[in-house]
């Protein structure tokens, strides 16, 4: 056996491996009664709080949301440290501790309005401050080569301040960590004339070095190439490895007196990239190796691909991120070298693979040379991960497809698939406890670790009994929103309606316009045939755009303008109301799921990764009506693509239809009820002061086609048990169990350890 090899063989049977998250995001939400469920103390705290005269309820709604993601990849990362605690896995979530998360949004006069999400100004409970642990990060400066080695010299230097988070799993006494870095600049700031003048700019220029970790960035699925946000970038990589580092010497194969073998054993430690957006941790971790232990480039590289894995969270060309090569020059010198000292050994391969494929050289390379020099993140994950998964089946299968095709070609063996999925402990026993509660009564409550288990709920399909306890607590939820939204909107709300919900980020491919459309469409209908029997129907849109995303605002504005017509037209009624929800965020999430009975997943197919909020509809009982598109394909393998309302078409028929071209006016002319909505919206008949408000609207209302759909509400019940039982798939327990077997090289185990105070 090889010397290295060996000494791998004994760490993985004597050091137990340690998986480290780093993510940008980390979308927390509220802690106080997800700490309660997962300790199994909400009744106990309940009876505290009332003994003491208080309402918990009043107590729970003063916490503010831990804002710190733009939406799905920052709640997957909360719900992946949640399963992770619950299956015993010692992990660590590292990410950045900004002191606004995503903005607070106010809709004024139809518009978007950005207010600052100053979360921390009262303090935050959950956490604490180590400075024990503090690291400093370094940037610009110049790189020196010696006989003795690579010196990164004449560099600033930012600290990087961690506070940890506790994050307990599920009822078995174990607690990780979330540990969140923040910027504090060294104290030594410059003071050489001692003027008032001098002093003042130092203390400003103190602020600026802390401006690091003061804002998370507000898109979601767009790349912005700004110099702060790659150096919030560089400063959660650098601190983190730094922390871990130290972590792997304290334990007993990180001797640094023998520096070659106790570095072998570093394949104990599991990096996961959490998109791109940590990607720099595969250059941080060379030039660690490399000029601060003296290992070899082929070591330092056979160490840092077998550490690192990379998850992939976008196919949107607009999404991937290409760094400017002047912008890293500057601020990250010794990157740049490793970098292209990566690139150029990746293209040496590749080219004695391909002889004289002078085209794939081009499209594999990390550089891309294409005009401005851009060095292409995701190509940087690829070539120094020894895993990359894509968050659903189908997504997984384009990355191969189509856009890393390349990369597959040449290792198929690094490419999986992991299919995103949901904590059940906030997104059902806490945010839904009544049909938490009807589903324990019947399967009994070890489901709540087992997701699988509610398959035993199909037996229930046809019983009377729990169509009537289910149909019960979605109309309670149903009644409890419809009171906060009365408040909250001065809009009466029918709860006997039908609670239709599109929420997510707003975007174009998200498709609000398409609902939209359909708004619209139901609208004129019953303005056609007043007498009809209508089912009443609540239609709820709800989400943030980005604050420089023209497009996305001006979508927010026509579903205002819509919902200002509709709602105050008496011929209508109740029979149709358009709420716009503002300030979407996980609280209100966990209010509004519960209280869903469609769930509307319309994104064109092949745009949406896999989505998790459609998961969570699904768990609460709601039916979807989507498109075929991210994990929706898998919800319909499960449930039975009967009990959903699929519509449009499929990946292939999109592609298709992209070569063959797409004429909008053939729909246009050919569909009597989508000319007269689009005419509508171009006429300004929901902008009556301003007939060209929408002009712009309808140039991208011409490009999508409206399907129209029935539903039968008969049988609607019973589909949501199939829906419902169909969920075990989707639970994120069981997307990390495979992570850690099939990346991690972990075994979980949902072995519940003895408390501190249990009798030995």
């Amino acid at each position: 056996m090889h010397y290295c090899d060996w000494f791998s063989f004994l760490c993985l049977f004597s050091y137990r491996i340690r998986v480290y998250y780093l993510s940008l995001e980390f979308y927390m939400g509220r802690t106080l009664q997800n700490t309660m469920v997962n300790l199994a103390l909400e009744n106990a705290c309940d009876e505290a709080i009332y003994q003491l005269g208080l309402d918990m309820e009043e107590l729970q709604d003063m916490e503010e949301d831990a804002g710190l993601g733009n939406g799905g990849l920052g709640r997957l990362a909360a719900c992946f440290l949640d399963s992770m605690a619950t299956l015993g896995l010692a992990a660590y979530g590292y990410g950045i501790r900004y002191e606004f998360g995503i903005f607070n949004q106010k809709v004024v006069n139809g518009w978007q309005v950005e207010e600052a999400d100053d979360w921390l100004r009262y303090g935050n409970p959950w956490e604490k401050a180590r400075p024990e642990y503090m690291r400093p990060v370094h940037f610009y400066g110049r790189v020196e080569h010696n006989p003795d080695g690579v010196k990164w010299v004449d560099t600033q230097v930012i600290l990087a301040l961690p506070y940890d988070t506790p994050v307990p799993g599920y009822r078995n006494n174990i607690v990780n960590t979330m540990r969140l870095w923040s910027a504090k600049a060294p104290c030594e700031f410059h003071l050489k004339d001692f003027n008032v003048g001098g002093y003042i700019q130092a203390v400003l220029d103190k602020n600026l070095a802390e401006n690091i970790s003061r804002v998370l960035y507000p898109n979601d699925n767009f790349f912005e190439g700004k110099e702060l946000r790659l150096k919030q970038e560089y400063f959660v990589v650098a601190a983190t490895l730094q922390d871990i580092i130290r972590r792997f010497k304290a334990s007993k194969f990180g001797s640094t007196e023998v520096v070659g073998p106790s570095f072998v054993c570093f394949v104990q430690v599991a990096i996961q990239l959490n998109d791109t957006h940590p990607a720099l941790a595969i250059p941080e971790l060379m030039r660690i190796l490399m000029d601060d232990e003296k290992l070899s480039w082929d070591t330092a590289w056979d160490i840092t691909v077998r550490t690192c894995a990379y998850t992939n969270h976008t196919v949107l060309p607009e999404a991937l991120e290409r760094w400017p090569v002047d912008l890293f020059q500057n601020l990250l010198p010794r990157h740049l070298e490793i970098t292209y000292e990566i690139n150029r050994r990746h293209l040496e391969r590749i080219s004695a693979l391909y002889p004289g494929d002078h085209d794939r050289l081009r499209r594999m390379s990390v550089i891309e040379e294409c005009g401005q020099k851009k060095i292409n993140m995701a190509h940087l994950c690829i070539v120094g991960s020894h895993s990359v998964n894509g968050v659903a089946q189908i997504h997984s299968d384009i990355i191969k497809d189509t856009v890393f095709k390349d990369f597959y070609d040449v290792d198929p063996q690094k490419f999986q698939n992991k299919t995103n999925g949901i904590t059940p402990r906030r997104w059902l026993v806490m945010c839904n406890p009544g049909l938490a509660e009807v589903i324990a009564e019947r399967i009994g409550e070890d489901y709540i670790r087992d997701l699988s288990q509610l398959k035993s709920l199909l037996k229930f399909v046809d019983d009377d009994a729990v169509i009537q306890d289910i149909a019960k607590v979605k109309q309670e939820n149903k009644m409890k929103f419809a009171v906060l939204l009365e408040e909250q909107c001065k809009v009466k709300i029918n709860p006997n309606s039908m609670f239709d919900v599109h929420v997510k980020r707003i975007h174009e491919y998200k498709r609000q316009l398409l609902n939209c459309l359909h708004i619209i469409t139901l609208y004129n209908r019953i303005k056609k045939e007043p007498n009809k029997a209508w089912t009443p129907r609540t239609i709820m849109i709800g989400g943030k755009a980005a604050p420089g995303y023209h497009t996305a605002k001006m979508i927010i504005k026509l579903i205002t303008a819509i919902g200002e017509v509709v709602n105050n037209d008496s011929v209508v009624g109740v029979r149709l109301k358009v709420i716009f929800l503002e300030n979407y965020r996980v609280t209100l999430a966990e209010k509004v799921i519960p209280a869903a009975d469609l769930s509307e997943q319309i994104s064109t197919a092949g745009t949406e990764a896999s989505g998790t909020g459609n998961m969570k509809f699904m768990l609460n009982g709601a039916l979807t009506i989507g498109t075929m598109d991210g994990a929706n394909v898998e919800m319909a393998e499960e449930a039975g693509e009967e009990n959903l309302f699929i519509f449009g078409m499929r990946v292939k028929d999109v592609e298709a239809l992209d070569k063959k071209g797409y004429d909008a006016m053939e729909y246009y002319n050919r569909i009597p009820e989508l000319k007269q909505v689009i005419d509508q919206i171009s006429g300004g008949f929901f902008s009556p002061g301003e007939p060209d408000q929408f002009k712009d609207i309808v140039k991208m209302l011409m490009l999508l086609c409206l399907s129209f759909i029935y539903l039968f509400l008969f049988f609607w019940i019973s589909m949501v048990i199939h829906n419902i039982a169909g969920c075990g798939k989707f639970s994120s327990d069981r997307t990390i169990a495979q992570y850690a077997r099939e990346i991690w090289g972990m075994e979980p185990t949902l072995e519940k350890i003895a408390a501190p105070d249990d009798p030995r």
